[in-house]
């Protein structure tokens, strides 16, 4: 059993020695059946969230309505879950009512996934009421129940289907994906930042053409963030090597035949991080150029290699040698920051005994760019005296 499911056997057993139920569920039960990494696990028990406060001294509501209580120990922090059905889903996203049960297959029904449907007892016993460790083998996705009430539970569930796709290399179930064609237009009551961070999982799997290409068969791209209208553009992006590509820069790729204006438009429209958006806007001026070595300084290491792998799976070139030849291309800067310039703008105040003004940082761009070309040394008196020759300050 894997190390955190050990460490968070005490508290099944306090949790059973008071008489009630209490086992690992959920992606954690997974993940460790396929030997993939587990960051954490949950708990879900047949005690109700009253009942766990009495078991631990120490607990936070952090969703006890719907049955969520942060157990805090020793030896960690735990949310705890009262198994619970659930019915109503007016925003197609949350119950409208909760009612706690004592039932664990009760409690697995509502979720999303068979795979994601099964529960493990202290001593690793797993209970699987909907053949889950079946679909895991055949690598299928298949929702628990009827597929259409599954989504119409949480419309975001659509979304999770193609990001497992892409994460765990599987194939949707025919019958979960005629569904998810049907109540593709549903994702659209879903707010953007939940949407955002599925799409960037299933930008980061390692089969995101796949689930690329079944986002743009199933249609539910249309009802995405300004995707609408760029069906040509997806489909293009399957002919390109993605699985060799990050977030940032399949998303460069998804923006570079926009205008700055529409490219602004659409990341704010995904509610992207302004840190994110720059990051984009940069790389893609970049890849639209041939870059000098001043274009390489001001982009800095993370734009350049970007840039360089955009611009090599757009061509049809080798992406791995470009962002190694790239990140090579930026090591052999002679400097990477303004404060590795032998000189500063007091230095130029000193020599000329002028007023400060736009000269100074004009003056720095020109030392800067001919130091970067190797046209100058970046040693103080060398430049000194190119500057009275030259005439720049």
């Amino acid at each position: 059993m894997d190390r955190l499911f050990l460490e968070s056997v005490p508290i099944l057993e306090l949790i059973e020695v008071a008489g009630y139920e209490a086992y690992f569920v959920g992606g954690s039960v997974r993940d460790y059946i396929l030997g993939r990494t587990i960051n954490d696990v949950d708990i879900a028990t047949s005690a109700t969230p009253q009942e766990i406060k009495g078991i631990f001294p120490n607990t936070a509501d952090i969703g006890i309505d719907h049955g969520t209580v942060l157990v805090i120990t020793d030896m960690g922090t735990y949310e705890i879950t009262t198994f619970r059905t659930e019915s109503g889903y007016s925003d197609f996203r949350r119950p409208d009512a909760v009612q706690f049960v004592r039932s664990l297959t009760e409690d697995l029904q509502r979720r999303d996934f068979t795979m994601n449907a099964m529960a493990m007892d202290k001593t690793g016993k797993i209970i699987d009421p909907f053949n889950g460790k079946h679909d895991l083998e055949e690598k299928r996705i298949i929702t628990v129940g009827n597929p259409h009430e599954r989504f119409h539970e949480d419309a975001l569930r659509m979304m999770r289907a193609l990001r497992f796709v892409s994460q765990l290399d599987f194939e949707l179930d025919q019958e979960t994906f005629d569904s998810l064609k049907e109540n593709a237009h549903i994702i659209s009551e879903i707010a953007v930042e939940r949407i955002l961070v599925e799409f960037e999982k299933l930008m980061a799997g390692s089969n995101k053409i796949r689930a690329f290409s079944l986002l743009l068969e199933s249609g539910l791209y249309q009802y995405l963030p300004l995707f609408s209208s760029k069906k040509d553009h997806l489909m293009n992006l399957l002919k390109l090597p993605l699985d060799q590509l990050k977030a940032a820069e399949i998303w460069s790729i998804i923006m570079v035949h926009t205008n700055d204006q529409e490219m602004e438009k659409s990341l704010r429209a995904w509610k992207l991080p302004v840190k994110t958006i720059r990051n984009v806007q940069r790389t893609i001026q970049l890849v639209k150029k041939e870059p000098s070595a001043i274009d390489v300084f001001q982009a800095g290491h993370g734009v350049t290699v970007q840039a360089a792998k955009v611009r090599a799976a757009l061509t049809g070139a080798n992406v791995s040698d470009a962002g190694e030849n790239a990140h090579q291309c930026y090591n052999e800067l002679i400097i990477k920051q303004m404060s590795d310039l032998a000189v500063t703008g007091t230095d130029l105040l000193n020599w000329h005994q002028e007023k400060p003004g736009p000269w100074v940082k004009e003056s720095l761009e020109r030392i800067l760019e001919a130091v970067l070309n190797e046209e100058l040394r970046n040693d103080k008196e060398e430049i000194k005296r190119w500057l009275a020759k030259c005439n720049l300050s």
